[in-house]
């Protein structure tokens, strides 16, 4: 051992001492032997072992000595003082030589840091270290060559593999011909000695002499020996370093390393200590996370509890946005993925569902599309004190010009589940034997004024959204239910339009008018059928409405229109944050009496608007849609009804819609069309019923054309994603249905068209939903085939069929 070395070390000892640590060897006792003695540096001696191949300091305490052979004890202060004076007297003759000696002088590179990066030549028994992945680092024999550059290695885990030149991080000094059956005992020995507070020792003294080294020089500063065992300890302590050393070059496997400044250092440690701060807090976040997933189901945490403190908050938060793909930044990403990590699971979005699934956060079937369409689903507390307020103080603008249609008898017809009622109808027979139709629509805007704070919300949000499971109203539902919708036995505002039809079902003449009515009937659908099927006499306004509906029909087919009637698919689920919840679903014929009664209706009172809108300069959403090229009589050969709705539907082009004036809606076959008949669920009725209204006071309207056309932009994408959301949310529990059927059920199923081959679009005709399938030869297009579910997975969207032959 040189001097220079020997005073480094001599130094390092004093340091140990006042820090309760000590340097030593490969195989010196453990630290923890030397730390249990050092009560006070007076009380201890210091022996240096005059065996050069132990080459370490060795500390004793007066009850109890550490030693590795035989000598003489000196005080510790003693050995110091007599040992750096000597050896201070040393350095300053041989600095310079040295320092040339290991091919630096201070922080300097060149020729010699070059020659002490040059990397050994591979040979059979070297021991190695490469890199096996992005994530393990193994020790391994050199075997032989593979190839021209790779070599075979057999590695710590008994696996031989061929590795290339660039996946080698290390190759340890001093070994020849090692057996790879020594390696498991190698890496033990090298674990056992590894002690991080080494390395600060080291820089500490590097620093002080501005001196960068090998992985071999700090071995021989840290351990007093750059042996094979040392050298490797320096090097796993310098490859896991983050605090104290950088590597300033490489070169193959072989790097140069240079101690950090000291405000780098600081700088690092408090990165480190912020670092092992949150990684204590991620594992926290863990094992609460495994204890809420094993709880019962009866059990679980509720959501408020995953919301109470903002580290929790933040954590649950990352992988309920990593779950629905909305991850607003990296880090809420990257925080995600670090839990799903620590639990075990993959990083998919599909992993984070089932595990907010699993902790009860997320209700069983929770609805993703909903979260993911930011869809508005509660109104804010300004709103609705603003909704409140307009019950209590809003007057009618109207109120002097409203006519008192009260004694009319008025059918509501809608669904059992609606909370909403918009219209109603009223019928009577003129004395010259022509149909009267009054349509009676509920008005909202007698609450509502243009550009109010209620009025600003419905718009952001365009429409109602009806799901199986909730609906989330455009109004809030105070509002909508006590003040706007239509109530039995009650009187109610409304805007009417009354219709006087020729005998062939055209428009004779039209009226449309503030009014207030008194709604005698709420009907379902299914109701309303059974009462035109009865024929009473009693209820003859029913029956002319339902001839009105006829009549209307038939017209509108002489003016091209095309019947689009198709099965319509309902489904309410009343509890469905329940494991397995109710689900009641209903399968209705658009060519139902009551609601081809209704629909004709609506139809007509979309007509009149258009019309009386276009004859007094009224900017409105005209609605059309260009007649189609195709011939519709090409496809009388195919079955009324689905089958043929659905072949007309592919060649049907898009919709438009005009402000200034009425377009032909060649499908409705009518020359013009503005939905006005739903302005408690529809933002662009609204608008319509504020244009109509200003007209009938002799205001002028309060929105332009282009103010309609901007409006109407906004209002269209969000009520095409309440369409979206609807249609999927409506397919899901359709599935879900399916999939709790008994596997040996039957169905029926249409063939709509062939989509490849002999694989058909179907639509199950007992829960109205669309699927393909393979269908036997010989079956064609309209034809009623039987088929079974072999797999339905709502989460998945997968519904798989297969056809029964008889």
């Amino acid at each position: 051992m040189s001097l220079d070395s020997l005073l480094s070390q001599t130094i390092m000892a004093l340091r140990a001492v006042n820090t309760c640590s000590v340097i030593r060897s490969a195989s010196s006792p453990p630290l923890s032997a030397f730390r249990c003695c050092l009560f006070n540096p007076s009380n201890l001696q210091f022996r240096w072992s005059s065996k050069l191949r132990c080459r370490s300091p060795v500390l004793w305490h007066k009850h109890q000595v550490f030693r590795n052979g035989g000598g003489r004890f000196y005080s510790l202060y003693s050995i110091v003082e007599n040992v750096y004076e000597e050896l201070e007297a040393l350095r300053r003759r041989q600095r310079v030589s040295a320092f040339a000696k290991m091919g630096l002088v201070g922080m300097g590179s060149g020729e010699l840091i070059e020659d002490k990066l040059v990397n050994r030549t591979l040979e059979k028994g070297l021991l190695l270290e490469f890199k096996k992945d992005s994530e393990r680092v193994l020790l391994a024999v050199a075997q032989k060559p593979d190839g021209k550059k790779n070599w075979t290695v057999f590695d710590q885990n008994g696996v031989t593999s061929s590795i290339k030149p660039q996946q080698i991080t290390y190759i340890v000094p001093g070994v020849e011909n090692f057996e790879h059956t020594e390696i498991a005992d190698f890496i033990k020995k090298a674990q056992d000695n590894l002690d991080p507070t080494l390395l600060e020792f080291a820089w500490l003294e590097l620093l002080e002499q501005n001196k960068a080294v090998t992985t071999e020089e700090l071995a021989e500063i840290i351990f007093g020996s750059a042996e094979p065992l040392d050298s490797y300890c320096a090097h796993l302590l310098l490859s896991r370093d983050e605090l104290y050393f950088t590597v300033l070059q490489t070169k193959g496997s072989r790097s140069f390393y240079g101690p950090r400044p000291t405000d780098q250092v600081e700088e690092l440690q408090r990165k480190k200590l912020v670092k092992e701060a949150a990684e204590k807090e991620l594992q926290e976040f863990v094992e609460l996370l495994k204890s809420a997933k094993a709880m019962p189901l009866k059990s679980k945490l509720p959501k408020s509890f995953w919301a109470a403190e903002e580290k929790t908050r933040h954590k649950i938060e990352s992988l309920e946005a990593y779950a629905i793909d909305a991850c607003r930044d990296v880090e809420q990403r990257k925080t995600a993925g670090m839990i799903l990590k620590a639990m075990g699971l993959v990083k998919t979005a599909l992993s984070a569902v089932n595990l907010l699934i699993d902790i009860g956060y997320f209700p069983r079937h929770v609805n993703l599309d909903l979260l993911k369409l930011n869809i508005r689903t509660v109104h804010s507390d300004e709103i609705i004190a603003a909704a409140e307020s307009l019950l209590l103080e809003a007057s009618d603008p109207d109120e002097v010009d409203r006519k008192n249609l009260t004694h009319l008898k008025v059918y509501a017809i809608d669904v059992d589940e609606a909370d909403e009622l918009d219209d109603a109808l009223s019928a009577t027979r003129l004395s010259d034997g022509r149909i009267k139709i009054w349509i009676h629509v509920a008005d909202p805007a007698r609450f509502v004024r243009p550009g109010s704070t209620v009025d600003r919300e419905a718009m952001k949000r365009g429409t109602s959204i009806f799901l199986p499971t909730a609906t989330y109203p455009m109004f809030p539902e105070k509002l909508a239910m006590d003040g706007m919708s239509l109530k039995q036995g009650e009187i109610c505002n409304a805007v009417t339009v009354s219709v006087v039809l020729h005998s062939d079902g055209s428009i004779a003449e039209y009226s449309v008018e503030n009014s207030i009515i008194k709604p005698t009937y709420m009907l379902t659908y299914e109701s309303a059928s059974e009462l035109l099927s009865l024929n009473l006499e009693e209820e003859a306004e029913l029956k002319i409405l339902s001839e009105a509906a006829t009549l209307r029909l038939a017209w509108r087919r002489q003016q091209g229109a095309i019947d689009m009637a198709s099965l319509e698919t309902r489904i309410k689920v009343p509890n469905p944050e329940d494991v397995d919840p109710e689900i009641n679903l209903y399968v209705e014929n658009q060519a139902d009496p009551a609601m081809r009664l209704v629909s004709e209706m609506m139809i007509l009172c979309g007509e009149v608007i258009a019309t009386f809108g276009s004859r007094n300069n009224i900017p409105l959403p005209y609605r059309g849609q260009p007649q189609t090229n195709v011939d519709v009589s090409a496809f009388s050969h195919l079955p009324e009804g689905p089958v043929r709705s659905s072949a007309i539907v592919r060649t049907m082009r898009a919709a438009e819609i005009d402000f200034r004036k009425p377009i032909r809606h060649g499908i409705l076959g009518i020359p013009g069309y503005v939905q006005f008949t739903s302005p408690i669920r529809r933002y662009l009725d609204l608008l319509a019923h504020y244009q109509v209204k200003a007209f009938l006071r002799g205001d002028s309207p309060p929105y332009s054309h282009g103010q309609l056309e901007g409006m109407a932009s906004t209002v269209n994408i969000n009520t095409k994603l309440a369409k979206k959301l609807s249609s999927i949310s409506l397919r899901y529990w359709v599935l879900e249905y399916l999939r709790r059927q008994p596997k040996e059920n039957r169905y029926r199923a249409l063939i709509l068209r062939f989509i490849k081959d002999r694989i058909a679009a179907l639509l199950l005709v007992e829960v109205g939903i669309q699927a393909s399938a393979w269908v036997s030869l010989g079956a064609q297009i309209g034809d009623e085939v039987q088929v079974r579910v072999e797999n339905a997975h709502p989460r998945d969207d997968v519904l798989s069929l297969k056809e029964i032959i008889q």
